[in-house]
């Protein structure tokens, strides 16, 4: 047999986990890679709440990447907010091939970003690469003068400049990982994306168009269920999803007047939906408030967190 033939054949496979500050391109950065939402973006802070896996295929190698929530430091009284920064400190500690660290170049404040490198030098050592993001917000040479001051800090295996929203750099951060991973067999089938339950990425979505529409008038502790999902023989889906508030203001703003705001969120919502699973979606959104929703632990095992933290 040929050997160069041989060796082509050689499938590779590898989880690289994705970790950084909040807003600091994570999710945008997966979801490009992937060529697929499996993500949810939003400005709003602490938007991704638990470990969601993007899967995919680069030439003979199979790449699951780990999104985990933004690392900050959590106010020791919210329950949730320890729960979200807990998940994300866990998945460093799994059995990961490659850590990306995620970082804002723009942000002039590097405080946050200097405590995950001092928490992770206290870890057992990792394949880490530093990749700085959104370089099209940054001069040049601020960039390279940051590229220095950051690997002063911490001995990364590579540092990558890139721009997860446009996608520059993004081709040759995805060419190095995939050569950069050991041989080993497809966990998952070369189709599929993610590993995220569809009603949990109905529910993410339909936060998503949330956090969009009234961002300045929401507060990031609001949540969506899935309550109902039945199919129909046509391959349309009719979903139910309750949308859980804190005060009874954050529900009439969801509703707007007459409905109107509600109506047009769960329109978004809809056509993101038809656009992902393909087929025809009848969406219906509910409002519950609900003051201590964030005490409830039957919310955080739905997103997988730990609720005892």
């Amino acid at each position: 047999m040929d050997n160069t033939a041989q060796k082509t054949d050689e499938k590779k496979f590898g989880f690289v986990t994705v970790i950084g500050e909040p807003n600091a391109g994570k999710s945008t950065l997966i979801n490009r890679l992937v060529g697929a939402k499996v993500s949810i973006v939003s400005s709003k802070v602490q938007t991704t709440r638990t470990r969601v896996l993007g899967i995919m295929v680069k030439d003979q190698t199979q790449i699951v990447f780990v999104d985990t929530p933004g690392i900050f430091n959590p106010d020791q009284n919210n329950k949730m907010e320890k729960a979200i920064v807990n998940a994300a400190w866990t998945a460093t500690q799994e059995n990961s091939d490659i850590l990306l660290l995620i970082m804002d170049a723009s942000r002039k404040k590097r405080g946050g970003i200097e405590k995950i490198i001092e928490t992770l030098k206290k870890q057992p050592p990792q394949n880490t690469i530093l990749v700085l993001n959104k370089i099209d917000k940054i001069k040049r040479e601020d960039l390279l003068k940051l590229s220095m001051i950051m690997n002063e800090l911490h001995n990364f295996q590579a540092t990558f400049m890139i721009s997860a929203l446009k996608g520059n750099g993004v081709k040759d951060l995805l060419s190095y990982l995939s050569d950069a991973l050991p041989q080993g067999i497809w966990h998952y089938p070369e189709e599929q994306m993610s590993d995220m339950p569809t009603r949990l990425l109905a529910a993410e979505i339909t936060r998503e168009k949330l956090f969009e529409t009234l961002y300045q008038e929401l507060p990031y502790n609001l949540t969506v269920e899935t309550d109902q999902w039945e199919n129909f023989d046509n391959g349309a889906v009719k979903i139910d999803q309750t949308i859980y508030v804190t005060r009874d203001q954050h529900k009439k703003i969801i509703l707007g007047k007459g409905g109107a705001m509600i109506k047009k969120i769960g329109q978004q919502s809809r056509i993101e939906l038809e656009d992902i699973l393909e087929t025809t979606i009848h969406l219906k959104l509910f409002v519950k408030v609900q003051e201590n929703w964030i005490d409830d632990n039957s919310h955080y095992d739905i997103w997988g967190l730990d609720s005892k933290t």
